[in-house]
């Protein structure tokens, strides 16, 4: 099937048979069994990482809903499995760990990331060792002891784009594929292992959920539960039926934003109060821009579009990443990427095109 029905249908495939439309919404958080031996086996099971599938035992190892958005987000990916989160950072962690607890602490990464992604890789928090590199050096910095390469595709905020199939190398690529989506981009298919999302930003759609989704091979999502179910970084049961309900209308949703973006971005380049203007060769609802004036008067003055941290919602948000998203990276860090003081970053909604311009003019004027 086509991805604009795999969307609609994934994680729903039982309903008709169960007598059910709506998805259900499992909330127990824990599940009766009077068989204790059988349930002490399926226990160590879990613990090794399994996809139990049937009757779950806790709410923390497991849950149907939940287990509904990761089989369809998996499908999208075109992944073995996926496994969610609580947030995206959630997500990154897990991964970070999962390689760290194999002994493979050293991360070779490619600037720029999401802000708190940069400040996770560079503290040291969770007892890995990272090195910057450009997506073309990515092999000069590899150790026996390396874990992961990370990219973020476009990324965030320069909307920046890397060559996914020329990472040809030895040890396991995760792509943080947030912007793009399975829309606009499948980086398995491109030769990556690991696609993560924040899965609070265009998977959900609408600004109302928190959650994170790695997919990948089944033997590292095994190695995830495990964590998972030790850390308890467990997706919640409501906010798994948001996300699933939100790839129902992911494809429309980006390709109508998608649209509107690039009109904002064509005008954007011929305003006075605009010096440059970043959009991805993907497309995609995303627009950043270096300001020729004071960002901080245009923050201020938006009346339509939303000033707001964030992404990948129903209405139009704009941020300062260096106020906001990335003020944690250092500042010659941040500049080194290409993150200019004067850059906003606008993630498109879907609002009428010319009152979105009538805004942003204003306010740029």
């Amino acid at each position: 099937m086509e991805l604009n029905t795999r969307a609609v249908h994934a994680g729903r495939e039982d309903l008709t048979e169960l007598g059910l439309h709506a998805v259900p919404i499992d909330l127990s958080t824990t599940y009766p069994s009077r068989d204790s031996h059988e349930e002490a086996s399926r226990l160590e099971r879990a613990a090794s990482g399994e996809d139990l599938g049937g009757s779950p035992i806790y709410g923390r190892v497991g849950n149907p809903t939940v287990a509904r958005f990761e089989r369809a987000l998996a499908d999208l990916e075109g992944a073995e499995s996926a496994v969610a989160f609580a947030t995206g950072m959630a997500a990154l962690s897990a991964c970070l760990l999962a390689v760290a607890a194999q002994g493979k602490r050293h991360i070779v990464a490619v600037r720029p990331l999401y802000g708190t992604s940069d400040h996770l890789l560079g503290s040291g928090l969770l007892g890995t060792d990272v090195t910057w590199s450009t997506a073309e050096d990515v092999k000069l910095h590899l150790r026996d002891e390396t874990g992961l390469v990370i990219v973020e595709s476009p990324a965030n905020p320069t909307l920046s784009e890397v060559d996914i199939r020329a990472i040809d190398v030895d040890v396991p690529v995760l792509v943080d594929n947030t912007f793009a989506t399975p829309v606009l981009q499948r980086p398995i298919e491109l030769g990556a292992n690991i696609v993560l999302h924040s899965a609070t930003k265009y998977l959900g759609g609408h600004g109302d959920v928190l959650g994170g989704v790695v997919a990948c091979d089944e033997e590292f999502a095994r190695r995830l539960r495990t964590i998972r179910m030790a850390t308890g970084g467990i997706l919640h049961p409501l906010a798994g039926y948001l996300l699933l309900r939100g790839l129902s209308t992911l494809p429309i949703r980006i390709t109508r934003a998608a649209e509107t973006a690039a009109e904002l971005a064509r005008r954007l380049e011929s305003h006075p109060g605009v010096s440059k203007v970043y959009r991805p060769e993907i497309g995609g609802p995303m627009v950043s821009f270096d300001v020729v004036g004071d960002p901080h008067a245009v923050i201020a003055a938006v009346r339509l579009v939303t000033p707001a941290v964030s992404l990948g919602s129903v209405d139009t948000l704009i941020q300062h990443p260096g106020s906001l998203s990335h003020h944690i990276v250092a500042e010659d860090d941040r500049r080194g990427a290409g993150i200019s003081d004067r850059l906003l970053r606008m993630s498109v909604g879907l609002e009428d095109v010319e009152d979105l311009w009538a805004d942003l003019d204003q306010a740029l004027s």
